[in-house]
């Protein structure tokens, strides 16, 4: 994953819990990198070791780890930094989530060592739509939970989130039905 992902883990923890927190984090991951450079790719294992190391530091599941990290991506990182890409994804939350299968082709042109994640839309009713979700990346399911809730906000549109099927239980790949 690219290091603003992790600088984003580490700007959540800081702006939360204090910079003190934030290294307690870092000690306990055992990672030794002073700084992450937005723009580099790093291996998957980095953020992973910050995701658990957040839940032991927390004492949260690390799954409410990944969703509150979802929600800081969209409300801060994404609409902080990528405000215009982030508004031609549609006026409101159906629009977005309908175009979604085609937003990371757009962020591929900024990042363009990216390994994205393919989403694909059925059902598509007036109230909700199902979400497709496939990954090389197992164990994202409840980031992606977390992204859908930061949409939700950011659109001021509450929604109700049920995971219809998982690779946990052999599935091919996520679902999710997102009603509104």
């Amino acid at each position: 994953m690219y290091g603003i992902v992790n600088k984003a883990i580490e700007d959540l923890v800081i702006t939360n819990f204090g910079m003190e927190k934030w290294e307690a984090i870092k000690e306990r991951s055992g990672i030794d990198i002073d700084f992450f450079i937005s723009s580099e790719p790093y291996d998957d294992d980095v953020t992973f070791q910050l995701a658990f190391a957040v839940s032991e530091e927390m004492e949260m599941p690390v799954g409410a780890v990944l969703t509150a990290f979802g929600e800081w991506w969209v409300i801060k990182t994404t609409t902080e930094k990528y405000a215009g890409l982030m508004q031609s994804g549609g006026n409101n939350l159906k629009e977005f989530l309908q175009n979604l299968p085609n937003f990371h082709n757009r962020v591929m042109l900024i990042y363009p060592k990216l390994t994205p994640p393919e989403f694909k839309v059925s059902d598509v009713t007036e109230n909700s739509i199902h979400l497709h979700y496939f990954s090389k990346r197992e164990g994202l399911q409840e980031f992606v939970r977390g992204l859908i809730q930061g949409l939700g906000k950011m659109y001021a549109t509450p929604v109700d989130i049920e995971l219809m099927q998982t690779r946990d239980e052999g599935s091919s790949h996520e679902i999710f039905k997102i009603s509104w």
